[in-house]
């Protein structure tokens, strides 16, 4: 008994001798619209809202059956439940602008802080998000239009991203 299990582990510490170690290459894979994703991310944004600029970004516009050799921009609608994206591609596939709207999201916690300091009696009734990116512009437009209701009184407000009130 002693003898099968020596010859197993010699058996088994031989072949580990042999085997080769190998290096791959590092492959990353980036959207060929890297800017957009960079402009518009944000860790605090509402998930449902990344995967739908995420599926903008990763759009194949040359293997779609609108594309043409004939038109320099293209004009595309992604929907999802709460919100849609209109995107404006070049013809080699990137893009050009957005205009984003989105309802009743997960506000960011600025956000929602900013709203309950100075409105704490009010409730948060609903809300919408709007983006505007443009590739030319460094800064992207990035509001948040809140409905607030205390009673039977309503009142709508409109916050920057960080929660400053516009």
């Amino acid at each position: 008994m002693k003898k099968s299990i020596l010859s197993l582990i010699i058996f088994c510490l031989t072949f580990g001798m042999y085997s080769q170690i190998t290096q791959l290459p590092e492959v990353v894979i980036t959207a060929v619209n890297y800017k957009y994703l960079n402009a518009v991310e944000n860790e605090d944004t509402d998930l449902s809202v990344q995967m739908l600029q995420e599926h903008v970004a990763m759009y194949d516009l040359k293997n779609s059956d609108l594309y043409g050799d004939e038109y320099d921009t293209y004009t595309v609608s992604f929907y999802i439940p709460d919100g849609k994206i209109l995107a404006a591609y070049d013809k080699n596939g990137e893009i050009i602008r957005t205009i984003e709207r989105f309802q009743n999201v997960k506000l960011p916690k600025d956000v929602r802080n900013a709203v309950y300091k100075r409105f704490p009696n009010w409730s948060l009734e609903k809300d919408v998000y709007l983006v505007n990116y443009h590739e030319n512009n460094e800064k992207v437009s990035k509001q948040y239009k809140v409905k607030l209701k205390n009673g039977k009184k309503v009142m709508r407000v409109k916050l920057a991203e960080d929660g400053n009130f516009l």
